[in-house]
């Protein structure tokens, strides 16, 4: 008996190609991209320090013996990259900042997808319960009191009635702690992820200038009262008390992303 002819199984139809805007032709050769990283090699192997400013475009056009538009370009380039800072009408400083790509990344990641937000807050609080818990297992007594996290405290403490102060001196707090654990990647991880939860969180209040409720409502005896438990848990080397006054905060935090 015959077998039965075999038809050909149905090719899947590829999805059309999604329409982008015309844009202009890419160079075979980046030349800009060579300098920038000529420039990178040379700020590092030279040791230029944070501050320094570079030569102005047209010496360093002539340096490299290339054009200032390939100049601007490269150091626009290396601004992206956190190692230059470009200020208008003084030239280009040196900033060694190279975690601005991170805080770049994980902003983008948001956007793409608000819905992360719940693992970028528990990214957060993995990346500062680590950073408390170090930081207390080698924090120096507290005796003057003029450590740089009391300094930071006293900073949040005396901003209490400004909002806008507020902010900026609790992301300093927070960095100030995770930092005091000595590890430089976890520093510059755990501000990027901080900045962009506090970006997402104050973003209605930067576009329509108003404060939010939590904070109009919160005193600052109140806001104080939330993070000194972690300094003096941090400056008390009791890294299990470190962990549990950050769980506490972390959970204001939600409680106030929950009404934003």
């Amino acid at each position: 008996m015959a077998e039965p002819s075999r038809r050909p199984a149905a090719r899947r139809r590829r999805p059309d190609p999604v329409d982008l805007p015309r844009t202009e032709r890419l160079a075979v050769t980046r030349l800009s991209d060579d300098l920038a990283d000529r420039i990178r090699r040379l700020i590092i192997s030279e040791d230029i320090a944070q501050g320094a400013r570079l030569p102005p475009e047209r010496d360093l056009a002539e340096r490299f013996g290339a054009s200032r538009p390939t100049v601007n370009q490269a150091l626009r380039a290396l601004s992206l990259m956190g190692l230059v800072e470009i200020r208008r009408g003084s030239g280009a400083y040196v900033v060694r900042r190279p975690e601005t790509m991170v805080t770049a990344s994980v902003n983008l990641m948001l956007d793409l997808d608000q819905r992360s937000l719940s693992d970028l807050m528990q990214l957060r609080l993995w990346l500062e319960t680590l950073g408390a818990r170090e930081a207390a297992g080698r924090a120096p007594e507290p005796a003057s009191g003029e450590t740089a996290i009391g300094e930071a405290l006293r900073r949040l403490g005396d901003s209490a009635r400004h909002p806008s102060e507020v902010i900026a001196a609790d992301t300093v707090f927070h960095a100030t702690v995770v930092r005091s654990a000595g590890n430089l990647y976890l520093g510059a991880i755990y501000e990027s992820v901080h900045t962009a939860v506090l970006s997402f969180e104050y973003r209605g209040w930067v576009d329509t200038e108003s404060v939010p409720d939590w904070l109009r409502d919160t005193s600052p005896e109140q806001h104080l009262a939330l993070h000194e438990p972690i300094a003096t848990a941090v400056l008390n080397r009791d890294p299990d008390a470190a962990a549990r006054a950050v769980a506490a905060h972390h959970q204001v935090m939600l409680d106030h992303l929950r009404r934003a």
